[in-house]
């Protein structure tokens, strides 16, 4: 007859097969608390912004994998933290002589949209009533934020960059 689940296993047992059960309580255990802790998070509509979190996979320079998070849910030790701004996906892909910044942001206007780029990042900022917005990023290489040019429509931004070999002053960019 199997020992019933919830009785506490006996020490002074030997051997390594009543490790792996005590393993498997502890498991059990975590997992019970972890989904108790999910239960008892506020719901969107509450009060609270919904909950977006996802990734996006690219292959980078020299051919390495470049995963990136977006979203409004924010890791920590004490379970996932809910942000005020969202992270929009945002894609850095080198052009040749130029980098280029695509990014979505979903439910916003143009007008809405502040970018400011210094010679070696992009942050972008949407403080909107119904979104909020917030990347900081740095772009991989040198740039002349005075080259830079930025189209927004349905939902997507793109902005250009000249690479530089130099460093340039930090500058505002309007959005077209």
């Amino acid at each position: 007859m199997a020992p019933k689940r919830d009785a506490p296993r006996r020490r002074g047992r030997s051997g390594w097969w009543f490790d792996v059960f005590d393993e498997m309580d502890r498991m059990d255990r975590l997992m019970d608390d972890m989904m108790r802790k999910a239960v008892e998070m506020p719901k969107a509509g509450e009060g609270v912004s919904p909950f977006v979190y996802g990734f996006s996979m690219s292959v980078g320079s020299a051919g390495k994998p470049v995963i990136r998070e977006f979203g409004n849910v924010e890791p920590s030790a004490s379970g996932p933290l809910l942000k005020e701004e969202r992270e929009p996906l945002v894609d850095v892909m080198d052009e040749g002589s130029e980098v280029v910044v695509v990014t979505e942001l979903p439910g916003v206007e143009k007008e809405e949209i502040k970018l400011d780029a210094t010679d070696r990042s992009l942050k972008i900022s949407v403080d909107s009533a119904k979104r909020r917005y917030l990347k900081e990023m740095d772009l991989g290489h040198l740039i002349d934020p005075r080259t830079a040019k930025a189209t927004y429509k349905n939902g997507v931004l793109e902005v250009r960059f000249s690479k530089s070999d130099e460093k340039k002053p930090t500058r505002t960019i309007p959005v077209e």
